[in-house]
């Protein structure tokens, strides 16, 4: 897992709110707000984990709103309440590494819960956009929020390693716009989501998009508390990646095939790339759109609405 690369800790993580200009440490704010856990493995293979509790709930779990929870089908929330501090110095450390890794999911999936049901008791849409970078994640979104601005009111988290300067392109598309800049972090996680929302503070009945960070690897494994999770595939990457990362695709709802004004001067073949996503993920929907030149949006937007409308629905049933 992440932690293998560093992530693990969420070191320098920092939090941008694009209309105030404030900026608050993640991870000080999650030492002092919720506890934490964090692990680390040494050259020799020694792995340590700490985990610290302070009782304290989250930001925007302070309002009283009745919640509803779902299982949408790609998640898997665990619940584990064991705090342990582990040093192992022997053969075993990888096993002690897996079991902390274990420890992480389960942390992160029980806060993805709680982000589940806040959007879900003020009947809000959330969706987790993933990709590869440069897959035009952004500039989907700017040409969303500039075509739907009249409909619904929209709001979006925007996660990069460093720079706010996709959530200013954002913010100048007319969306408030909060930056989670993950510092060495590969994805966001459920936590990360919490705080951009007590952030936004975003309206019942709004629309809220998650910019991950661009990776198709480690963002699969951690449920945000999305609704949905939107993978896009670029027409200039290969028709194979479905094949490639199949967890991703395996775990998204919808694949957008992106950018295709480009097909006539690409080597790319579109019914490879739908047949290798249903492959590995039979009820994936797909679109093909263009965000440059506006093909296909109509596609997209009916897409949304329908989901606005079956967030609606779930509520209204419960």
């Amino acid at each position: 897992m992440c932690g293998h690369c560093g992530c693990g800790a969420k070191s320098g993580a920092t939090v941008l709110n694009m209309q105030t200009g404030q900026t608050s440490s993640l991870d000080q704010a999650e030492a002092a707000e919720h506890g934490h856990e964090h692990f680390h493995v040494h050259s020799d293979g020694v792995a340590h984990a700490h985990s610290h509790d302070h009782g304290h709930p989250d930001a925007h779990e302070a309002d009283h709103t009745h919640h509803h929870e779902h299982d949408h089908g790609h998640h898997h929330h665990g619940h584990d309440h064991h705090q342990q501090h582990a040093h192992d110095h022997g053969p075993h450390a990888s096993a002690t590494v897996v079991e902390i890794e274990a420890r992480v999911l389960a942390k992160n999936e029980a806060l993805a819960a709680r982000n589940r049901a806040w959007f879900a008791g003020r009947e809000i849409l959330a969706l987790n956009l993933v990709s590869s970078p440069g897959a035009g994640k952004t500039t989907l979104l700017e040409r969303t929020i500039r075509d739907l601005h009249h409909e619904t009111d929209l709001f979006v988290i925007e996660g990069d390693q460093a720079t706010a300067n996709d959530g200013e392109r954002i913010r100048r598309a007319g969306a408030p716009a909060v930056q989670v800049n993950t510092g060495t972090g590969c994805h966001l996680e459920a936590d990360m989501v919490a705080r951009g929302l007590s952030e936004l503070q975003p309206p019942a009945g709004a629309i809220v998009m998650i910019e991950n960070v661009g990776n198709l690897v480690c963002p699969a494994m951690f449920d945000l508390g999305e609704h949905a999770r939107v993978v896009i595939l670029s027409v200039t990457e290969g028709e194979d990646k479905p094949l490639k990362y199949p967890h991703m695709f395996q775990s998204a709802n919808l694949m957008i095939l992106n950018k295709t004004d480009l097909l006539p001067h690409l080597d790319f073949d579109v019914d490879k790339a739908v047949a290798y996503a249903r492959q590995v993920n039979p009820s994936i929907e797909i679109l093909q759109v263009s965000a440059r030149s506006g093909e296909g949006l109509d596609t997209w937007y009916g897409w949304i609405r329908h989901q606005v409308q079956h967030v609606k629905e779930r509520v209204f049933a419960s």
